[in-house]
């Protein structure tokens, strides 16, 4: 049976045809909003990719071997490294995610699986809450928790443990939300499907939900991760720097991010190269965990 489309015209489309009329209301505002939304894309990466290629040239220029095998050099000497400053965060923020993967992952098991409404929604808010707070006040709250009780305690002041537990505390809301998000995607199927045929909630919770939600939790924890390595201002407070290479848990140690601080700002051309090369180390050191991460995950589904 033939159908007569001539007298069934759509808002945009000419009469009597299924082809959209350039001319039409809705055809241009469709095209309008389209170009808007290009157009917003691309101030939106643009400042990005001007960001990470400028760093890319700039430390590029000033990079070599000896960077990560020496120490600073003194002002206007050529030269020189900052291995020192690589292990000292590799080790700092070792030590926060030790401290925080397995707070953050218990206890959004707890929240998931058996807290009531109430505390939930409490723990939830207050997470949120801890999430926007400022780096430097979680570096202030070490400072006065952990290093003016280690000089009480006559184990030093500032510490490479002391900035491990500032950056754990900006890691942890983090991971908590981004564990708990993921093991609240888990089907309640798989859940009732376990308990059927005999396991107990520790049973599931281990066996069942964790794996399933297991490639969104080390994605979170990446980013947390991601997060503490370009910290500057908690390890002001409590790690300090050194130009000496990490030597003990319990004496001030160097890091990239303040290595970055403090020769981007000095009026040294040897300090500033040296500024540069250490922030294209730090955006690679994110990249490649990044990268890890993604296959480890893949790997495991």
């Amino acid at each position: 049976m033939a159908s007569n489309i001539s007298g069934n015209s759509q808002p945009g489309y000419s009469s009597g045809s299924l082809t959209r009329a350039p001319s039409s209301p809705r055809t241009m505002f469709n095209t309008i909003m389209t170009v808007v939304a290009f157009i917003c894309a691309a101030m939106a990466v643009i400042p990005l990719v001007a960001v990470l290629g400028y760093v890319i040239f700039k430390g590029f220029s000033s990079l070599n071997l000896s960077i990560f095998t020496e120490l600073p050099p003194p002002p206007l000497r050529k030269g020189g490294g900052f291995g020192n400053a690589i292990l000292g965060t590799i080790l700092m923020v070792g030590i926060a995610a030790a401290i925080s993967i397995p707070v953050g992952v218990m206890a959004a098991i707890y929240l998931t699986e058996f807290s009531s409404g109430k505390t939930a929604r409490a723990i939830r808010f207050a997470t949120n809450v801890l999430s926007g707070v400022p780096s430097i006040i979680a570096g202030v709250f070490a400072y006065g928790i952990v290093v003016l009780t280690f000089n009480k305690l006559g184990l030093g002041s500032y510490s490479a443990l002391a900035g491990g537990v500032a950056l754990s505390i900006l890691m942890l809301p983090i991971i908590l939300r981004t564990t708990d998000e993921a093991l609240q995607l888990v089907s309640q199927d798989l859940r009732q499907a376990s308990v059927g045929i005999g396991a107990t909630k520790f049973q599931t919770v281990s066996q069942v939900v964790l794996p399933a939600a297991l490639p969104a939790i080390v994605t979170g924890s990446t980013l947390a991760i991601a997060r503490a390595s370009g910290e500057t201002a908690p390890l002001l407070f409590t790690a300090l720097f050194s130009p000496f290479w990490p030597d003990g848990l319990f004496k001030p140690t160097a890091s990239l991010a303040v290595l970055v601080y403090n020769y981007a700002i000095s009026p040294f051309k040897n300090w500033q190269s040296l500024a540069w090369a250490a922030s294209l180390i730090l955006v690679l050191l994110v990249l490649l965990t990044s990268i890890i991460t993604r296959w480890a995950t893949r790997q495991k589904v």
